[in-house]
């Protein structure tokens, strides 16, 4: 056996990533995702595998190359999922017992989300649709157009600009191969779901209101609901909860939602709503629950995650992702609230779940020393199986450094949680550099899971220290509510506290040879951290916010984001967005700063980066500017394959090259 090797920024082309496991209800095998970089590290081949319950014969499904999406049909015999025809993503059918897949929708602009009617007859889409829009020629001699736009919320991180078109429902019969448009005008609907007897359509939109004309700038939503044929729709929510997801009980005779009242904000916590189908008051379950609903763990080996909730065959309960201690688990709740239990839980990241027709669960999860595979729990012995080792090659050559957890107590008896990895190789007795990570949210969470890039700067000979300052997911309301209004106050005090603590209980960590990187929200405290101390001898910000006055107005989500976590806007809050923006401090850096970001960011535009290197540079201070092409916010998750390993290896560089060795 070869000796085993530190891992590379270009073991990133070599990952299998596994996701979307759908469960045929007609014999339990699972087909699932398999995606990995393509040959010219341009992009990732995406195909739909099948594996039968016990983990054998798993094999291709289908030969496209972008597929995505399975689902069964309620029957099991045709497996759903979307594939491009022509330009746009459409429904593709394939039965399950062999044949050839045929391209079943047609829809101009594509299908992005979509679920079969309870009979299986039926597929209700969700794509958008023309509104008045203006057809493009193709003509070589066409002049460029200008764009005119209307609305606040016209662009958004990784689609661009948005253009006229709205997003409606649209409901797709099998039989004839016809789409009938059921919502219509100016909306866009959110969460969609068939009722129990696929009569019935329920869904979130935002239509505006008496308070609220500009339906844009309403930080809530309503749920509507309409029958198969669309028409007029009744709105049985009352413009006071933030939807996030609907489906009708098994019964039919209620609506359960995801939802949080914004009591603070969008750190508010996520709860189970449940309203009667037939309209009236709805009411909370489960409310001193302190424990976010859904996924919240980062990781940079995906950019989405997360489970809608799944109701038990004994139609008595809904199994939920649940993120709490770095961990995300799936929880059974009894639909009537009386009680609720962890079904699947230790230290990893279960980022998705199905249930099998005999009442197990398959687990799609990952753990701190891999990034991600398929499981079966048996809920009734206790007992996982795994069903498949996508990156068992890779993983026999590699060495990795496993994260230790700890506890720690902040200044104000405030009680935390961190991890720390020794770089590969470490010797006992010997003092070794450090990098302080920080994730981006805030309202997120770091937790048992596998993470490139810590990997990477192990390997390079670093201790990497992390954990979820206050602001961040994991550890109930009060904790991931105190940032807002505050950036730069408690979570800054609770990162210098948390280093502080490493620096005295690991003494191979060596204090004079420190660094910081984060992105996004991130990025912002690397920017406000070497503003306000040169502890560090090096600091990477990645996809940052320097300044909040210019982002107000360039994020697609600056107009509302901005006041929610800063509580001010552009014009009347002038001295407090500035007092919170790190470009205020900039004359007080003097730590080397390497700054990251994607040129098709609007999430925080690329402007930000420039605005925190120009000032540098103009400041005669040490820094760099790394611009990549066509990247947008989630660069370092689903990024370009080329662009994101040469992100990982500029981040390494940089510590190499400004902290001592």
């Amino acid at each position: 056996m070869s000796e085993k090797r530190v891992m590379t920024a270009d073991d990133l082309y070599r990952i299998h990533w596994v996701s979307d496991p759908a469960v045929s209800p007609e014999n339990g095998a699972a087909a699932y995702i398999l995606k990995s970089v393509s040959t010219k590290h341009d992009g990732y081949v995406t195909q739909i595998r099948l594996i039968q319950p016990d983990g054998s014969s798993d094999a291709p499904f289908t030969a496209g190359e972008q597929d995505g999406a399975p689902q069964w049909s309620p029957d099991g015999s045709q497996l759903a999922f979307l594939r491009k025809k022509g330009d746009a993503r459409q429904v593709w059918l394939l039965p399950a017992h062999g044949g050839e897949a045929q391209a079943v929708t047609d829809l101009k602009h594509g299908v992005s989300a979509y679920k079969w009617s309870p009979d299986g007859s039926a597929l209700l889409l969700k794509a958008e649709a023309p509104d008045g829009e203006k057809e493009k020629t193709d003509s070589k001699d066409s002049l460029p157009e200008e764009k005119i736009v209307d609305r606040i919320r016209y662009k958004a991180d990784g689609a661009g600009l948005m253009g006229s078109r709205r997003t409606h429902l649209f409901v797709f019969d099998i039989v004839s191969g016809t789409s009938e448009q059921i919502t219509s005008g100016a909306l866009d609907i959110g969460a969609f779901a068939w009722s129990p007897d696929g009569t019935a359509i329920a869904y979130t939109t935002e239509l505006p209101t008496e308070d609220i004309p500009d339906a844009d700038l309403r930080p809530t939503n309503d749920l509507y609901v309409t029958d198969r044929k669309g028409g007029t729709a009744r709105q049985l929510t009352d413009g006071k909860i933030s939807i996030g997801h609907v489906s009708y009980t098994p019964d039919g005779k209620s609506i359960l939602m995801l939802a949080d009242d914004l009591s603070c904000g969008y750190a508010t916590l996520t709860r189970i709503y449940l309203i009667p189908a037939e309209g009236g008051d709805y009411r909370a379950l489960y409310t001193d629950l302190d424990i976010q609903l859904g996924h919240s763990a980062v990781s940079d080996m995906r950019a989405g995650a997360g489970t809608p909730p799944v109701y038990s065959h004994d139609q008595q309960s809904v199994f939920i992702q649940v993120s709490q201690n770095g961990r995300v688990e799936v929880a059974r709740f009894a639909l009537d609230g009386s009680d609720y239990e962890i079904m699947a839980g230790g230290d990893r990241e279960i980022y998705q779940f199905a249930l099998t027709p005999s009442g197990d669960l398959i687990l799609a999860a990952a753990d701190p020393l891999h990034p991600g595979d398929l499981f079966r729990l048996d809920l009734a012995s206790g007992t996982e199986t795994r069903l498949t080792d996508c990156n068992a090659g890779l993983w026999s050559e590699l060495l990795l450094s496993e994260p230790e957890e700890f506890r720690f107590t902040a200044g104000d008896g405030w009680p935390m949680q961190g991890w720390i990895m020794k770089p590969i190789g470490f010797k006992e007795g010997s003092k070794v550099p450090a990098v302080l990570e920080i994730h981006g949210g805030p309202q997120a969470m770091y937790g048992h899971t596998f993470m490139h890039e810590f990997q990477l700067l192990a390997a390079a000979g670093f201790a990497v220290f992390y954990t979820n300052p206050r602001g961040g997911h994991g550890y109930g309301q009060v904790h991931v509510n105190t940032v807002r209004g505050d950036y730069g106050g408690h979570d800054y005090q609770d990162l210098m506290e948390f280093t502080d603590y490493v620096l005295d209980t690991y003494d191979y960590v060596d204090g004079s040879r420190l660094g910081v990187t984060g992105g996004s929200y991130g990025g912002f405290m690397t920017n406000w951290i070497v503003g306000h101390t040169d502890r560090f001898q090096a600091a990477v910000t990645q996809r940052s916010i320097s300044n909040w006055l210019s982002f107000y107005g360039v994020s697609d989500i600056g107009y509302h984001f901005t006041e929610d976590q800063i509580w001010g806007n552009a014009w009347d809050d002038v001295e407090k967005l500035w007092k919170h923006s790190p470009l205020a401090y900039v004359g007080n850096v003097k730590t080397p700063l390497l700054v990251l970001h994607g040129e098709q960011d609007l999430r925080c535009p690329i402007e930000q980066g420039e605005q925190m290197f120009v000032a540098l540079k103009r400041l005669g201070k040490k820094t760099q500017l790394i611009r990549f092409p066509g990247a947008d916010h989630n660069l370092s998750r689903s990024g370009n394959p080329h662009l994101r390993t040469r992100r990982l290896t500029h981040i390494v560089r940089w510590f190499e090259e400004n902290i001592e060795r």
